[in-house]
């Protein structure tokens, strides 16, 4: 109790100033508009309204946050605390001065909240994970289904039975029940998510199918609100426009699926790698919104559907960086939000609840909504298979409605399908299921156990969250029409044609530096070089969908060939500014004449800031660059760097099933000081890359050797068991020249086979 005591002491404190400021703000709000003729719209008081909506909601916010709840939860606060609920009633003149409930002022301030709406949808969109939603496919369609009919049956029921003072056109109750229905029937993917994350819960079983039952929810909600929306518009309720509303989603969500997804991507991409302006991916995002968003208005189904897939496209596509998506995310985040919620509270008036019967309407409304939904997610959970403790968690999690709710009810209410009372009233229950969730899935999810196999599938998440190779978004290549280049490609592929990572590539020919001409024996070389590594990508992807039914089917990656239009290192540069996580380095030439990397490669290095993969390819893999045999060696030291080499080692065996060997050099006095405390350190390194294997059920065998030097040590071991290839890695040395250290340079002079260095 003392802490609670002391946290608010503390909030007032530093609060005290804001609130002054929220206070200032609202007077002088007044006072503007006031001295300016009174109705006349004003951009001054726009400006006005929006600071105290954003100041406010932020305030609230930050402490619905600090006392476990949403922060959406607060900037809806902040809107009936400066609308006709708090601040109406205690001082009407000034509440209506500031926020007027008609004229331009009103729908200036409106325009801002409907385009919000757009872009809530479209984040909603972007955090839907469809891979998800397939992984636990069968519960979570069985908790959707019956999680949405149940409660939706209820809404449906109470809208029939509402007496039509409450309707706003008696004559089209069917519409309101609709949209009442819906509302009660989903849950908030938003809330229910950042509760799940809070509590740890993400990536447990229980966790990814409250999620994915959510994420399902909401995609039905707003398919059932576009059709609704559609009979809206069309005035009556008919076969023919019932039909056209399903036809026209039906063909549009195929549509977007399908070809939309490949369309999304290349022009994401195509902006990203050809516009040197600032945020001009943010631009076309928001362009493939709105696109989409007329697209389901001119098919007669509302924007809104429009804007939740297009979130969901631009979410997969494999080059929406996370720093696109944090720029996105705060605008949406810092001025939308608290815009569009705050004008959601400002057009409740929850004064009505003053009226006994009112009150006692809007307590039915929030007992059949929390008893539908509770009810609806348990029995879909036990249809599903969870037992009780798990069913009855996932139906507590499931009754927030919060910002799903407040939209609904929004679109609702600006339609005309709901009445200011009623819209009210969902308010209400958005904000009472909202804030009730929260400790309710705390105490129900502590309760539910961990299974061992949950466990271990945790254990493994973890070790791949940090990994190097799973975080891989774009490859690059710099290489030629040589051996080497080829089997770089192929490299590549294997790597890429895993998770259909996007590849580019740049042909660093003879011909480098000139203009490009696409019908010179240049040109013809490029495009072989393309043709490799687009064979290896797809037969990768085959191999990998082969290999396992319960991984991640992979997608075709995208392999694009950019003409060297400038000096090899200036073209590097210019092409590593769009994006890329590795460039992969593949020329004919590698080595100088007196020792040490050629300078073309070297050159080619430097150009690249980020992690670098330089193939020297030998023997079997120059005779045949396509088709060779992989024996691989990783040398392993415990750094970040060898285990970076070790991931990128597995991920390539995998694919071909190639025998790779894990080899620890112990130090060079370690003959003399090895013991029990060195053998414990290197069976972990040892281990480590074991288990990492184990998670692709890759076999890895290992080896230890004590020669006098870790160079020799490797080329030893080369000879001793026949590896082909060696995979290591290194990090860069300062110094004019490419560097790795005295190991690697000893490992590139004296290797028989292929060496790949993985450089960070």
């Amino acid at each position: 109790m003392n802490s609670i005591m002391a946290f608010g002491l503390r909030s007032m404190r530093h609060g005290s100033v804001w609130l002054c400021a929220a206070a200032l703000l609202m007077l002088c709000g007044g006072r503007a508009l006031a001295a300016e003729g009174g109705n006349a719209p004003s951009e001054a008081l726009l400006l006005g309204q929006i600071v105290i909506l954003m100041l406010t909601g932020r305030l609230l916010g930050e402490l619905m946050q600090r006392v476990g709840q949403p922060a959406v939860m607060g900037q809806l606060l902040a809107g009936l605390l400066l609308g006709p609920t708090v601040l109406g009633a205690l001082a009407p003149g000034v509440q209506h001065t500031i926020f007027p409930d008609s004229g331009v002022q009103k729908s200036m301030l409106e325009g801002i909240s409907q385009y919000g709406i757009l872009l809530l949808l479209l984040l909603t969109g972007m955090e839907t994970d469809l891979k998800l939603v397939r992984k636990v496919g069968k519960t979570a369609i069985a908790v959707s289904i019956a999680g949405v009919a149940l409660p939706f049956a209820c809404g449906v029921a109470l809208g029939e039975l509402l007496p039509d003072a409450l309707l706003p056109m008696p004559d089209q109750r069917l519409l309101t029940s609709l949209f009442l229905g819906t509302a009660l029937s989903i849950s908030s993917i938003k809330i229910v998510a950042a509760i799940v994350r809070e509590l740890g819960f993400t990536r447990r079983d229980l966790g990814q199918v409250i999620v994915s039952s959510a994420i399902m929810e909401d995609t039905i909600g707003w398919i059932i609100i576009a059709v609704t929306l559609s009979l809206a518009q069309a005035g009556h309720v008919d076969v023919a426009s019932v039909a056209k509303s399903l036809i026209g989603t039906a063909v549009f969500l195929v549509a977007s699926l399908t070809i939309g997804r490949r369309a999304v991507f290349l022009a994401i991409r195509w902006v990203n790698d050809t516009f040197v302006s600032e945020f001009a991916v943010i631009t076309a995002i928001l362009v493939i919104m709105g696109v989409m968003a007329m697209i389901t208005h001119l098919l007669g189904v509302h924007t809104v559907l429009g804007a939740f897939v297009s979130g969901i496209l631009i979410g997969e596509s494999p080059i929406l960086t996370r720093h696109i998506d944090e720029q996105l995310r705060g605008l949406i985040t810092a001025f939308f939000m608290p815009v569009f919620f705050g004008l959601a509270g400002l057009s409740a008036d929850l004064t009505i609840l003053a009226d006994g019967t009112l009150l006692l309407l809007a307590i039915v409304l929030i007992a059949i909504a929390s008893v539908g939904k509770f009810a609806g997610a348990f029995l879909g959970g036990k249809l599903g298979g969870l037992n009780f403790r798990e069913a009855l968690a996932l139906a507590c999690g499931m009754n927030a409605r919060g910002s799903t709710e407040v939209i609904v009810a929004t679109i609702g209410l600006s339609t005309g399908a709901l009445s200011r009372t009623l819209f009210s009233m969902i308010v209400a229950m958005a904000i009472c299921t909202t804030m009730a969730m929260p400790p309710m899935l705390r105490w129900a999810l502590a309760r539910v156990p961990m299974r061992r196999a949950e466990k271990e599938r945790l254990e493994r998440e973890e070790i791949e969250a940090r990994g190097f190779v799973p975080n891989l978004e774009r490859l690059l290549l710099a290489v030629d029409d040589g051996p080497n280049g080829r089997f770089t490609s192929r490299l590549a592929g294997l790597l890429a044609g895993q998770r259909g990572l996007p590849t580019t590539v740049l042909p660093l020919t003879p011909a480098a530096g000139q203009a490009f001409d696409k019908e010179s024996e240049t040109a013809r070389a490029d495009k072989a070089v393309a043709r490799e590594t687009g064979r290896a990508v797809e037969a990768t992807a085959e191999d990998s969908k082969k290999a396992t039914e319960e991984e991640e089917e992979p997608g075709k990656a995208d392999v694009i060939v950019r003409p060297v239009e400038a000096p090899i290192p200036e073209a590097v540069a210019e092409e590593a500014e769009k994006g890329y996580d590795i460039l992969f380095v593949g020329i004919d030439k590698m080595r100088a004449k007196d020792g040490g990397f050629h300078r073309d490669v070297e050159r080619i290095a430097e150009a690249f800031e980020g992690p670098t993969a330089i193939v020297d390819a030998k023997g079997v893999h120059v005779e045949k660059p396509e088709q060779s045999p992989l024996d691989i060696l990783v040398p392993v030291s415990g750094t970040e760097v060898s285990r970076r080499a070790a991931e990128v080692a597995i991920a390539v065996a995998r694919v071909v099933k190639a025998p790779i060997t894990a080899l620890y050099v112990t130090p060079r006095s370690g003959q003399q000081r090895r013991g029990a405390r060195g053998r414990r350190y290197e069976q972990a390194i040892l281990k480590e890359v074991v288990e990492m294997a184990d998670q692709y059920d890759q076999r890895v065998a290992t080896a230890v050797r004590s020669e006098v030097a870790a160079d020799d040590a490797v080329v030893a071991e080369v000879k001793r068991r026949g590896h082909n290839i060696v995979i290591m890695g290194v990090s860069r040395r300062p110094g004019d020249k490419l560097f790795f250290g005295e190991t690697a340079a000893g490992v590139f002079d004296k290797s028989p086979v292929t060496v790949v260095f993985v450089a960070s």
